[in-house]
C-alpha cells in the first residue's frame, strides 16, 4: 500500500512588478490605426486630436502608446453594452491607437463625439477616453479630453470631481492646422504630462 503524501502549504508570493513597453511601431500598428473616421466616410465633424506626452522633467517621451476609446457623433458607442436608441455608424470604430514620436507627439483624426448618458438621469459633456501606456509605468494611465466652450463641461460628472484648478488641464485648446488633413475643420490640442509640475489629472483605472 503506498503512504500518502502530505503537500506542505507553500507561500503565496507575489509576482514581480514590470514596467510596459517598450513598444515598437512596426510591430504593433497597423496603418490607418490612428484613423477612426474609416477614410473620412465617419458622420460628423472631422477633426484632428494632437498633442505631446512629457514626462516629469518636461522633457517629451517617445514610444508612448496611446488608445482612445470614444462615442460617435450620436452619442453611441460602438459596444454592445451601449444598447441606446441612438444611431450607431457603421464607419466609426470609436476605438483608435497611435505611437508618440521621437518629439513625443501623437496624431489621431477622429469625428468630434457627442453627449453620452451616464449614470442616473446626467449626461456626459462630449469627451475622449485615453489610455497611456510607457516604459517606466507598472500600469496604464488613464484620463481624458474634453472640448473647449462645451456648457455641458460644467455639469460633467467625471469632470467635476476633479479640483476646480486642475480641470483646464482636461479641456483641450482649438488651434490652426486642421486644414493640413481635408476632410478636418478642427484640430484640437490635448497635451498630457506624466508627473510633476501641471500633471494631468488622471482617473482610476
Amino acid at each position: 500500500m503506498m503512504a500518502e503524501l502530505k503537500q506542505t502549504p507553500t507561500a503565496q508570493i507575489p509576482t514581480a512588478g514590470q514596467t510596459v513597453g517598450p513598444f515598437y511601431n512596426y510591430a504593433l500598428l497597423r496603418d490607418g490605426e490612428n484613423d477612426l473616421t474609416g477614410q473620412g466616410k465617419a458622420a460628423g465633424e472631422t477633426i484632428v486630436v494632437e498633442g505631446q506626452v512629457i514626462d516629469g522633467t518636461g522633457e517629451p517621451l517617445r514610444d508612448v502608446l496611446l488608445e482612445i476609446w470614444q462615442a460617435n457623433a450620436q452619442g453611441r458607442y460602438n459596444h454592445p453594452a451601449d444598447d441606446s436608441d441612438r444611431e450607431l455608424d457603421e464607419n466609426f470604430r470609436g476605438f483608435g491607437r497611435a505611437l508618440t514620436d521621437g518629439e513625443g507627439r501623437y496624431r489621431f483624426v477622429t469625428i468630434k463625439p457627442g453627449a453620452a448618458p451616464a449614470d442616473g438621469n446626467q449626461w456626459q459633456a462630449p469627451h475622449i477616453a485615453f489610455s497611456i501606456f510607457a516604459a517606466g509605468l507598472t500600469r496604464r494611465l488613464v484620463t481624458r479630453l474634453y472640448f473647449p466652450g462645451e456648457d455641458a463641461n460644467d455639469t460633467d460628472p467625471a469632470l467635476s470631481g476633479i479640483p476646480e484648478g486642475d480641470r483646464a488641464r482636461l479641456i483641450g485648446r482649438s488651434v490652426d492646422g486642421g486644414a493640413a488633413d481635408r476632410s478636418a475643420k478642427k484640430t484640437v490640442r490635448f497635451d498630457i504630462v506624466l508627473q510633476g509640475d501641471g500633471e494631468t489629472p488622471f482617473f482610476e483605472d
